[in-house]
């Protein structure tokens, strides 16, 4: 059968030009997420041992923190940890407004959630795996971060700050 005789009911072609407009219409709102709105996906930056990145002192969490790499852009290594108990270190950084900060966190326990309040920041923080994501914070405010995965009995308590100041 040519195509010339084949026929296509044009109830049948409309929803299929609907469909095609409907894929097109989305993946014109992914590209515009993923570059016009700098929305990123995490991913792993990289692998350590659980059982010794709180402990080698080569490992920038054996003393987590801030650590300002350039005027206005900041590394912030934090540790999610369940033992001895249920807590982010460090609990509160601070930084100027407009600063841009990278958060490079990891665990050397149990799976936690990594949530940045009002911003885009949200990701799982699993043992031996360092998460990534960078954030631009254009307002001052306290910007809470929680633990979004359930990593045990004290999970509604695992908090901190990032203080943005003017």
């Amino acid at each position: 059968m040519s195509a010339q005789n084949m026929h296509i009911d044009s109830y049948e072609r409309n929803w299929m030009i609907f469909s095609f407009i409907l894929l097109a219409v989305f993946a014109s709102a992914i590209a515009v997420a993923a570059f016009g709105m700098e929305i990123q996906v995490p991913a792993p930056e990289e692998r350590v041992d659980p059982g010794t990145v709180a402990t080698d002192p080569n490992s920038p969490w054996s003393n987590p923190g801030l650590r300002e790499i350039a005027p206005g852009k900041y590394d912030a290594y934090i540790l999610a940890r369940a033992v001895p108990q249920w807590e982010y270190l460090p609990k509160e950084i601070t930084v100027p407004v407009g600063s841009r900060v990278t958060f490079y966190v990891t665990s050397p326990d149990v799976q936690h959630g990594f949530k940045i309040q009002d911003t885009n920041a949200n990701f799982m923080v699993l043992p031996g795996q360092v998460s990534k994501l960078t954030v631009t914070f254009d307002k001052p405010g306290a910007y809470n971060f929680i633990c979004t995965e359930f990593c045990g009995a004290g999970h509604g308590v695992m908090y901190g700050a990032v203080i943005v100041t003017p």
